[in-house]
C-alpha cells in the first residue's frame, strides 16, 4: 500500500466514524462516482466498473463488452495512467455529497414515524405565514394555520408543539407540528400523568376550541384508581401544568361512560343534568335542565354545547323544564303535518297544503285537526277559554267571505293569512 492510500483510506475511515457512516457506503458511492467520471474520457469504453481494494485503497477501472442479453463476455483493465488524479478530485466531492445526503436520510429517519409525537422546541423565526422550531439537528414548520389565533411567539422561547406531518424532501426532512391539534392536549398529559404513561388511565376523548376551552374524557382500567383525580392532580397541580403549556386556555376533565346518557350528562359539566332523551335514529339527545342551569349548560357562545356533542358524539338539543313544558303543553306543534303554507286553491278559498304532499284542507278543517290531535294536558286551559280556537277558526271564515264577496282590502287579506300562520 503506497502512502498517498494509506492516508486516503485513513482520511475516509475518519469521516465514516465522525459521521456515523460505513466505510463502505463511502466506497460504494465513489466508484460510482469514478465511474462516470472515466465515462467522459473520449476513448473510454462505453461499459466499465470500478473497483476499490478496502484494505489497499488500489483503484482500477475495468472495461466491459456486453452481449444482447447484458451479460459479460469480455473484460479488460482500462484503468488510465492519471486516473489517480481524477480519483482525488471526485473523492473529495462525492463523499461531501455523499456525508449529506446520509445525513439528510438519518434526520429523516430519526422523525419518520413519530406522527401524533410531541416535541420541543425554540422559536426561530416568526412571520405571517409561518414559525420554525429549532429540535437540535433539524428545524419544524408551525403553519400559521396550526397556531392559536391569539399567542405570539417570541424568539428564543421555548416550545412544545405536535407533531402532525413528517416530509422527506430534498433539503431533508421537513417536520410540520401544530399547536392547535387536540393530540396535543393527550400527550401533554401524558408527560404530566404518570398513570396514563402506564396505561392504567386513558383518554378515550377530546374535544377541544384552541385557545379557549378543552374536554376531555377518562377512563380508568384500575377500580381503585380514579381516573378525573388522577388527570387533575393535588389541588389541581397536574391540569395546571397542562393549562400553562396552552397559556391558559380552560380544560374540563370528566369520566368516561359506556352508557350514552351518563357520558352525556358528564359531558355537559358544570352544569347538572335533569334528564336525557336519546333518539337513536337521529342521532339527537335532547338534554332538559333547570331553568336557572340552561345557560350554563349552553355555555358562552354556545361552547359548553359544542364541546360536549363533539366529545359524545351526539348532537345534543338543550331545553329548560319551562321550554319542554310550553312545548308539550302546544300539543300538536310538533306533528308533521303541520310544516306546509296556506295556499288559494281554484276558487279562491285558502286552504293549508302540508310540506309533505297530501291532501289540502280548509282553515276551519285545520283547527278542528289541531284541537283534535292536542295532548289532555294542553285541553285542560283550552276549557277555561273555549272561544280561541273557535275565534281562530271564525276570523279565518270571515276572511274568506270577505274574500269572496270583494269587501275585503289587501291588508285585511294580508292579517288573516299572518293570523292562520301563527
Amino acid at each position: 500500500m503506497s502512502k498517498t492510500n494509506f492516508e486516503f483510506l485513513d482520511a475516509l475511515s475518519q469521516i465514516a466514524r465522525d459521521k456515523g457512516i460505513s466505510v463502505d457506503t463511502l466506497l460504494d458511492a465513489l466508484a460510482n462516482a469514478l465511474v462516470a467520471a472515466y465515462k467522459r474520457r473520449p476513448d473510454a469504453a462505453e461499459e466499465a466498473v470500478v473497483t476499490i481494494d478496502p484494505d489497499s485503497g488500489e483503484i482500477r477501472v475495468y472495461g466491459q463488452e456486453l452481449n444482447e442479453e447484458g451479460e459479460v463476455v469480455r473484460e479488460w483493465d482500462d484503468t488510465p495512467d492519471d486516473f489517480g488524479r481524477i480519483a482525488a478530485q471526485t473523492a473529495k466531492q462525492v463523499i461531501l455529497q455523499r456525508i449529506r445526503e446520509v445525513e439528510r436520510d438519518m434526520k429523516y429517519e430519526e422523525y419518520a414515524g413519530r406522527e401524533g409525537d410531541i416535541v420541543t422546541g425554540i422559536v426561530q423565526q416568526t412571520d405571517n405565514r409561518y414559525t420554525l422550531l429549532d429540535l437540535g439537528k433539524v428545524e419544524a414548520l408551525l403553519p400559521q394555520a396550526e397556531q392559536v389565533s391569539y399567542e405570539r411567539y417570541e424568539h428564543g422561547a421555548r416550545l412544545k408543539a405536535y407533531i402532525v406531518e413528517v416530509r422527506k424532501t430534498t433539503k431533508g426532512p421537513q417536520i410540520v407540528v401544530s399547536r392547535t391539534h387536540p393530540g396535543l392536549i393527550k400527550r401533554l398529559f401524558e408527560l404530566e400523568v404518570p398513570e396514563i404513561g402506564s396505561g392504567v388511565v386513558e383518554i378515550k376523548a377530546a374535544a377541544r376550541e384552541p385557545g379557549h376551552r378543552t374536554k376531555i374524557a377518562v377512563w380508568s382500567n384500575d377500580p381503585n384508581v380514579d381516573p378525573v383525580g388522577a388527570c387533575v392532580g393535588a389541588r389541581g397541580s397536574r391540569v395546571r401544568m397542562v393549562t400553562n403549556e396552552l397559556r391558559g386556555e380552560r380544560v374540563d376533565v370528566v369520566p368516561f361512560s359506556d352508557d350514552p346518557v351518563e357520558l352525556i350528562q358528564n359531558a355537559l359539566a358544570p352544569a347538572r343534568v335533569r334528564e336525557v332523551r336519546l333518539d337513536e335514529e337521529t342521532g339527537t339527545a335532547t338534554v332538559i335542565v333547570s331553568d336557572f342551569q340552561l345557560s350554563l349548560a349552553i355555555g358562552k357562545e354556545g361552547q359548553n354545547a359544542r364541546l360536549a356533542a363533539r366529545l359524545t358524539g351526539w348532537r345534543i338539543d338543550i331545553k329548560s323544564e319551562t321550554q319542554l313544558a310550553e312545548e308539550e303543553a302546544g300539543g300538536y306543534g310538533d306533528q308533521e303535518w303541520a310544516e306546509g303554507e296556506w295556499i288559494e286553491d281554484e276558487s279562491g278559498e285558502l286552504v293549508w297544503k302540508p310540506a309533505e304532499g297530501g291532501e289540502a284542507m280548509s282553515a276551519e278543517e285545520w283547527s278542528h285537526q289541531a284541537v283534535d290531535t292536542a295532548e289532555p294536558a294542553a285541553a285542560e286551559p283550552a276549557a277555561a277559554e273555549p272561544a280561541a280556537a273557535e275565534v281562530a277558526a271564525a276570523e279565518v271564515a270571515a276572511a274568506e267571505v270577505a274574500q269572496h264577496d270583494g269587501s275585503a282590502e289587501e291588508p285585511a287579506e294580508a292579517g288573516v293569512a299572518k293570523e292562520a300562520e301563527a
